[in-house]
């Protein structure tokens, strides 16, 4: 079935594009979001006279593209991550992590047009990243990976016994019960006597 996509799509086109997609893609995900349009004569003639509107936002990612290029590829992260001693992360560096050192520095991309050689990072050292950006253009961001110092107890230390209120409230209940149970036998020998 064919389409014409009235919005851009990563996974598909951009707006304005015709595609040929399966009938329940067009149906239950495209028409409902607002995404594409039916190809029928009267959408062309609305999006043919839309044609100078759409190629001027087109123009001006293209501009936009080009900008955070060249700001992304001067751009040098440098993120602190737990390692061992041999330099092995505990954990990795993700598209997620760096999407959020990222943001800290001013630039809101998503994770998933991040991409790591190898899917993660997992040693301290130098790295390169990839960032997808409009139509064919990518950055390239330079990654630094420190190790964080990690303070370690050593193993004959032993830790102080716990003691708090809970453990002498405790103390208290068993002492308290202990008088309330010699009060009773007291009470039962005068009794009995």
């Amino acid at each position: 079935m064919k389409v014409i996509l009235n919005k851009d799509l990563a996974t598909l086109g951009e707006e304005g594009d015709v595609k040929d997609v399966a009938k329940g893609y067009a149906r239950n995900y495209l028409f409902p979001r607002g995404i594409a349009l039916p190809y029928t004569p009267r959408m062309i003639k609305i999006i043919e006279g839309r044609r100078a509107e759409i190629e001027a936002r087109k123009e001006q990612k293209r501009l936009d593209a080009r900008g955070l290029k060249e700001k992304l590829d001067s751009l040098e992260l440098s993120i602190t991550m737990p390692a061992g001693a041999n330099g092995k992360l505990y954990g990795a560096v993700t598209n997620q992590t760096i999407a959020e050192e990222l943001a800290k520095h001013g630039f809101q991309i998503e994770r998933k047009r991040i991409e790591i050689p190898g899917g993660g990072i997992k040693n301290v050292g130098k790295y390169k990243a990839a960032v997808k950006l409009y139509e064919n253009q990518s950055a390239e961001i330079s990654i630094t990976i420190i190790a964080q110092e990690i303070k370690t107890e050593t193993q004959s230390a032993k830790p102080a016994p716990r003691r708090g209120r809970k453990n002498e409230t405790r103390q208290d209940v068993k002492s308290e019960s202990a008088e309330e149970a010699s009060a009773e036998e007291k009470q039962a020998e005068a009794a009995a006597e």
